[in-house]
């Protein structure tokens, strides 16, 4: 009966022996499409014929150079690609069942072996190497992503509080399904001397690199906040640390700072090319005036940033977000929803609510990034 090899495949032989080799190579010529065969008699001739292009190994356990499970070791670790299958004269159940459980994918005795039988065993052992590399890449995959999710999370900041007088919250959405990190950056932090520092940033461009380099910023304006660097030096240090680590000229940051003072009465704003954040004083809504204070980093060399003071009073809440939010399409025709819609959105609604805005905006066609701060009531 014609074997059930269909496929024209590629072999390798270890066998020292002329007479099993020459059978073996008699019976898969029996195959519908019969193999390409390179045979070998040692370990030694096999470093030199094994290439990607062998996707199966008939090996004996009795070689010039070695015997037994080292041969079968030594195979399986030139050719992890490969099915392997031990194709001996041992007819012993325990060297069987060791075998495979070494990796051999089956344990054949010569004298029990016919054409289909043996093309059987080839095909079936395809097939588990193929499960097994598959199994093994989803593995890797599942871990791969467990490690960058672990890597990812514990590189979203945790806002550095120390007051109970204010309502603090944050959204954080990548347009990238999938991530958990994008370009865009936040980050809060309160100094000793009761100043709450904020920041909102936008790294231009999608993907790993854009990502990175707003943790990097992120990370670093932390360090620089933490150090008493506050102003203008603040951002040129940004500016120099961008460059730096930027893949391409043309990359660009935005973002947008506040420094509240420690009575919480006032504030202190830089809009390095950023969208304005949005204010709700005394139940009056609108976006910061005055701005930007400068140019995105990355652009200008020599570039300088306007302080716009900002009044706050005693009841007060603010949204320091990136264009993620006003670049999404609403309404009927699908229009941009930009500085003036999401100002109208908040009097609407009376209040800053993140998720509510969220919800409204929908489907996000940009990475997000949102602070919001309130004062609490007395």
């Amino acid at each position: 009966m014609t074997a059930t090899l269909s496929e024209t495949l590629t072999l390798l032989l270890i066998e020292d022996d002329d007479g099993d080799a020459f059978l073996v190579e008699e019976l898969l010529k029996q195959a519908e499409a019969p193999p390409r065969i390179t045979w070998v008699r040692s370990l030694a001739e096999t470093r030199a014929k094994l290439d990607s292009r062998i996707q199966c190994v008939l090996v004996d356990l009795s070689l010039p150079d070695a015997t037994g499970l080292e041969a079968l070791e030594t195979v399986l670790g030139m050719a992890p690609h490969a099915a392997v299958l031990v194709l001996t004269g041992l007819r012993d159940v325990h060297v069987g069942v060791a075998a495979v459980q070494a990796g051999a994918q089956d344990y054949l005795v010569k004298q029990d072996v016919d054409a289909r039988l043996l093309a059987r065993a080839i095909r079936y052992a395809m097939e588990r190497k193929r499960a097994d590399l598959a199994q093994l890449q989803l593995v890797a995959a599942e871990l791969t992503a467990k490690e960058n999710a672990r890597l990812e999370s514990g590189l979203l900041p945790t806002a550095l509080l120390h007051t109970d007088a204010l309502e603090h919250t944050t959204r954080y959405l990548p347009g990238s399904q999938g991530s958990l990190l994008a370009g865009d950056f936040l980050d809060t932090v309160q100094t000793p001397d009761g100043s709450v520092h904020i920041v909102v940033g936008d790294v231009c461009g999608h993907g790993p690199d854009e990502a990175a380099l707003g943790v990097a910023l992120r990370i670093a304006w932390r360090t620089l906040v933490l150090a008493g660097q506050t102003g203008d030096r603040m951002l040129r240090t940004l500016d120099a640390l961008l460059r730096a680590e930027r893949n391409a000229p043309e990359i660009f940051t935005t973002l947008c700072m506040a420094t509240i003072t420690p009575d919480l009465r006032t504030a202190r704003m830089r809009v390095v090319g950023h969208p304005p954040p949005v204010l709700v004083r005394d139940g009056a809504v609108d976006a910061l005036a005055g701005g930007p204070s400068g140019p995105p980093l990355g652009i200008f060399a020599d570039a300088e940033w306007d302080i716009i003071d900002v009044p706050l009073g005693e009841r007060w809440s603010m949204m320091l977000y990136t264009d993620g939010l006003i670049e999404a399409a609403v309404g009927e025709h699908n229009e941009l929803l930009g500085v003036d819609g999401l100002v109208a959105l908040v009097r609407e609604h009376g209040e800053i609510d993140l998720d509510r805005l969220i919800r409204h905006v929908g489907t996000l066609s940009d990475d997000l990034a949102a602070v919001f701060v309130s004062r609490r009531p007395a």
